[in-house]
């Protein structure tokens, strides 16, 4: 391995690992743009599975006792039909149209509650849409590893405390990304090279994503909210930035 590819397989772990410890969520999109500088696109996204899940079991430990199972149920079930949906979609959609499309959604949505004093919040009970953003980040996870997306911005403008925020996201995110990694496996996608590699990132990801959790104590809930609408505004650019790379 060069000097170069450990830099920016280390920057990666460091950024992905910070992010998962500090929100529950954005693993992908704050590491693949260090790791697809130097690895196969397949083999980035495998080794970005692997440390979401393994960062992920980290910040389990905050949430797991205040985990609503009937509320997360709400979200999971309908996600884990729109998985094979997602793959079946996947054969014949183009996956970067529909990156830039939930990009704009992203940017769109995180700039304007950024601008905002105060975020608005849904205290009614809304099972059909929960089931409906549930149900379609499984389709997201499936295509573009964005699982995550529609429903941090779901979650943002819920009443909940950031503890029970971060139970229905990293819970949720964390049952997508093992399915997803596991069908990686099965289909004999980690090679020794991806081996290698997580040897040497998966250390740093730990360590950068306990160093994200205890920032992540020391915030208010509302506080943690605003974050979540920031971390949205910036996942919707690094898509932009990292599909305009690829096409130039």
């Amino acid at each position: 391995m060069s000097g170069e590819f450990l830099f920016f397989l280390i920057a990666g772990a460091i950024a992905g690992g910070f992010v998962n410890g500090l929100a529950g969520f954005g693993t992908a999109l704050f590491t693949l743009g260090w790791w697809l500088q130097i690895l196969p696109p397949v083999e980035a996204v495998g080794l970005v599975l692997v440390m979401s899940v393994v960062s992920g079991l980290q910040g389990m430990v905050l949430v797991w006792r205040s985990i609503d199972w009937r509320r997360l149920a709400v979200f999971l079930v309908p996600a884990l039909i729109g998985i094979p949906v997602g793959l079946q979609i996947l054969s014949f959609i183009d996956a970067t149209t529909l990156k830039i499309l939930v990009a704009t959604a992203l940017l769109t949505y995180g700039g304007y509650f950024s601008l905002r004093r105060s975020i608005p919040t849904v205290n009614r009970q809304t099972p059909m849409i929960d089931g409906s953003v549930g149900f379609l980040g499984g389709i997201l996870g499936a295509i573009g590893g964005l699982s995550g997306a529609l429903l941090t911005m779901w979650c943002a403008i819920k009443p909940w405390t950031k503890t029970e925020t971060r139970a229905v996201l990293q819970t949720y995110n964390m049952t997508v990304l093992t399915l997803a990694a596991l069908g990686l496996f099965i289909d004999g996608k980690y090679q020794k090279e991806s081996l290698l590699s997580m040897v040497i990132m998966l250390p740093v990801a730990m360590v950068s994503t306990q160093a994200g959790i205890m920032t992540y104590k020391r915030m208010s809930d509302s506080q943690f909210r605003r974050l979540l609408i920031v971390l949205m505004f910036l996942s919707g650019i690094i898509i932009i930035l990292r599909e305009a790379w690829v096409l130039f």
